[in-house]
């Protein structure tokens, strides 16, 4: 089965020395690396060892790089990580560390470079505490020293690597594209699933863009068809405009842009979970947006995107701080195409279901439709709710003493004030713009919802009741809900 290993590790531990020094490929291919001795992009090379071949994506070590390091990140099936001898493990190790693990990308070899020049033994003890299950290599890309007990050791993790679905639609995340003269767009990545061959019709997502596959490479050998798990180049019949890093190519109709998910997620530590409501960086893929975090309870959350991703379900996410740039932690998809919603206990049941990987329950027989009266409610009680639900976050004075005490009972109305109601989908709707500001404040909810400040400050008061917001001042905050 074909791979993809990526490398990770802190500027300066000797990535790129190592890749050439393994494959005799120099990843670092643009002038500006050369000139500056580091690398910036992501570099690509074919990787022989002991019963195969596997492809490697080397990433950069700069902290101003981890963006680029997560895009390349994506999509691997094992790790191999440089730990200088003379430094040991450093903060960008930790970082490349976080985003594997929120990768779920479990298996790998750590290198001790720089062997022959300081004792390994040091970096080897942090590398164990670090990542205590990858077997630790000392090696020397000067010498040459260790390389084929390394070759070795990362035949070993491919072993132990989970088979990759490979029968599914195929689709792509570009991580480069660019044009050749005489052959035109060409775009690479690593083929997630399915297979793509030559002539195959596919879509650019999320544009939605109709292309051909001109010609299908998988380093730099021409080939009929690339399988998942292979570097692939495509050269596309499409103009070079219309597909960019970021974008994901997709053979049929079986995934769709969006701009909500519902996820699992795991923070890299107890301090690293932002509040609820927070603005974060969402890796998926190679695309980056930010988004909002909404919480549904325990480790479930709503992403809101500003920009579209193209996700399946299971798929891994990296969640990063927008400023400053840290990388807090990451998860799966659940639903890559929910309602937009807030918390509830049956949505919880279904995450929870849906993270275990149970199937979805069978609908219940359809019933006859219900009467469109909900005895005991009277027409003037349904008639008040109609005049509630039209008239959304303005309700108006309270008159019918009977008819709001009917509709609370039933769940349709609550108290907004001492003589004002509001029904309860207008005040989750709310809610919800509420949960996305990002300063909860009482002229921000008057402007957002374009009412009155006494409308504003009633509706405030009643989250700071009901405990969603806490007031410091004449700023709210979300309170922070756990568990």
């Amino acid at each position: 089965m074909p791979l993809t290993l990526g490398t990770a590790g802190h500027i300066d531990h000797g990535k790129t020395a190592l890749v050439r020094a393994l494959t005799g490929v120099d990843t670092d291919r643009l002038p500006e690396e050369q000139a500056r001795g580091i690398s910036i992009a992501l570099g690509y090379a074919p990787l022989a060892l002991p019963g195969g071949r596997v492809s490697v994506v080397d990433v950069p070590g700069h902290e101003r790089f981890v963006r680029t390091m997560v895009a390349g990140a994506t999509g691997i099936d094992l790790y191999l990580m440089v730990v200088a001898a003379d430094d040991g493990v450093m903060p960008q190790t930790r970082e490349h560390a976080a985003v594997l693990a929120a990768l779920g990308v479990s298996v790998g070899v750590v290198a001790i470079t720089k062997s022959d020049l300081a004792d390994p033994a040091r970096a080897a003890a942090e590398a164990a505490e670090l990542l205590p299950g990858a077997e630790r290599v000392p090696v020397s890309s000067r010498t040459g020293a260790g390389l084929d007990e390394l070759r070795a050791a990362v035949a070993r993790a491919a072993e132990r690597v989970a088979t990759r679905v490979s029968d599914g639609p195929a689709r792509l995340h570009v991580d480069r594209a660019f044009t050749i003269k005489g052959a035109g767009t060409v775009v690479t990545g690593t083929l997630w699933s399915g297979t793509v061959a030559r002539g195959d019709h596919v879509t650019v997502l999320p544009a939605d863009r109709d292309a051909r596959v001109r010609g299908v490479e998988v380093h730099d050998e021409p080939v009929e068809r690339a399988e998942a798990g292979q570097r692939v180049a495509l050269n596309l019949v499409l103009g070079r405009d219309e597909v960019a890093r970021g974008d994901v190519i997709v053979v049929g109709e079986t995934l769709e842009a969006t701009y909500r998910v519902d996820v699992a997620l795991t923070w890299a530590t107890p301090d690293a979970r932002p509040d609820g409501g927070a603005r974060v960086a969402v890796h998926h893929g190679t695309r980056e947006s930010a988004a909002r975090l909404v919480e549904l309870g325990g480790r479930f959350f709503q992403l809101r995107l500003e920009e579209p991703i193209v996700p399946a379900a299971g798929d891994r996410l990296v969640i990063r701080s927008l400023a400053p740039p840290d990388t807090l932690g990451g998860g799966v998809v659940l639903d890559p195409a929910p309602r937009r919603h807030g918390p509830s206990r049956d949505l919880l049941a279904r995450l929870t279901r849906l993270e275990r990987g149970e199937p979805e329950p069978e609908a219940p027989p359809a019933e006859p439709a219900p009467a469109p009266q909900r005895a005991p409610l009277g027409p003037r009680a349904l008639a008040l709710e109609a005049a509630l639900l039209a008239a959304a976050h303005e309700p108006p004075p309270d008159e019918d003493a009977e008819s709001l005490a009917a509709l609370r009972e039933h769940g349709r109305a609550v108290r907004l004030g001492p003589t004002m109601h509001i029904h309860v989908d207008a005040l989750a709707a709310v809610r919800e713009r509420v949960v996305a500001m990002d300063e909860i404040t009482l002229a921000g909810l008057r402007d957002e919802l374009q009412t009155s400040r006494k409308y504003a400050q009633a509706l405030l008061e009643a989250f700071d009741r009901e405990g969603l917001t806490l007031r410091r001042g004449d700023v709210r905050v979300l309170r922070q809900r756990r568990g």
